[in-house]
């Protein structure tokens, strides 16, 4: 692979998670005047326009619905719907850098779950990442010390549904193909909104249709990026790079929504971050897979199949 090839991915990376960033902030543009059911379905149904790019040469349409493990694929399709709404809540109540700083915790779950489920052998450094994490998770809640809200379970939610979804991608392995990924997450995120979503059902106002149709476009959008992203380079790079989220997470919520971040949570951010990268590094490159993100699941976007530390 050249160095151009690699330059051009690691801008794609770049650009995905704006766009994914960007996608977040509409969420948030809409201040809960809509019920996070009705957000989530039509940022999905927005989000379908992305479906004829990630076809790939020799998959049909009816592989959308196909699954090599029905079990698996069905629980993606539960997981998705819980992530994004999960997701929704969170950039509704918190801060856009508060809610990333906790939905950045799925690293941690990921190792937690790989162990538990899958068997995987963790070394004394990826445990270290996740104490790590967890501890900046405490210092961001402070409990004990702050009112927590609604949006501190939804970003849990969110980061720990997005942790489900790969270790589900690795169990199904290879032979499951990218597109009946991701119709399990946004036909499950469909419909399972829907059926939510109708009990107090508000008709959109033309501002909010604006902030829907931004959250599933930008989100499309970003899928697109992504998967050309991960034509010039492999998931190991694209993954440190899903962290330039939370640049334009601070940078928006002070631009947009006049967000200030206080020193506890820079300090949270900090081992956060750190604890994510540190999960990162020690991944190894052994038949590494790009799943396909999904929206407001989009700290799902890169999962790689890691080897026993050394």
């Amino acid at each position: 692979m050249s160095t151009d090839q690699r330059l051009k991915g690691v801008v794609l990376g770049f650009a995905a998670f704006a766009a994914f960033s960007f996608s977040d902030a509409s969420i948030k543009l809409i201040e809960g005047a809509l019920s996070p059911y009705e957000t989530a379905f039509f940022g999905a149904v927005f989000g379908l326009v992305a479906m004829p790019f990630l076809v790939k040469k020799g998959d049909r349409w009816s592989d959308v619905v196909r699954s090599t493990n029905r079990p698996l694929w069905l629980l993606r399709f539960a997981c998705a719907a819980s992530g994004a709404i999960g997701s929704v809540v969170a950039f509704t109540h918190l801060s856009m850098a508060e809610a990333f700083a906790l939905i950045f915790l799925l690293p941690s779950f990921v190792t937690i779950m790989s162990v538990v489920f899958l068997k995987e052998v963790v070394g004394i450094r990826r445990w270290l990442a996740v104490l790590v994490g967890f501890l900046g998770v405490l210092v961001v809640l402070r409990p004990g010390f702050r009112e927590l809200s609604i949006g501190h379970l939804g970003a849990i939610v969110g980061g720990f549904s997005g942790a489900i979804s790969i270790v589900i991608f690795r169990a199904m392995g290879p032979k499951e193909k990218n597109i009946s990924l991701y119709g399990a997450g946004v036909f499950g995120w469909m419909a399972i909104s829907a059926a939510l979503m109708v009990p107090g059902f508000i008709w959109p106002t033309p501002e909010q249709w604006l902030y829907l149709a931004g959250f599933g476009l930008l989100a499309a959008l970003a899928n697109v990026l992504m998967m050309y992203a991960a034509t010039h380079v492999e998931a190991g790079i694209i993954g440190p790079i899903q962290y330039s989220q939370m640049l334009w997470a601070i940078l928006l919520g002070y631009l947009v929504f006049g967000d200030g971040v206080d020193m506890p949570t820079w300090a949270g951010i900090v081992l956060i971050v750190g604890s994510g990268l540190m999960t990162l590094v020690r991944e190894r490159k052994r038949g590494t897979r790009l799943p396909p993100p999904v929206g407001a699941d989009a700290q799902a976007a890169v999962a790689v199949t890691p080897q026993e530390d050394k």
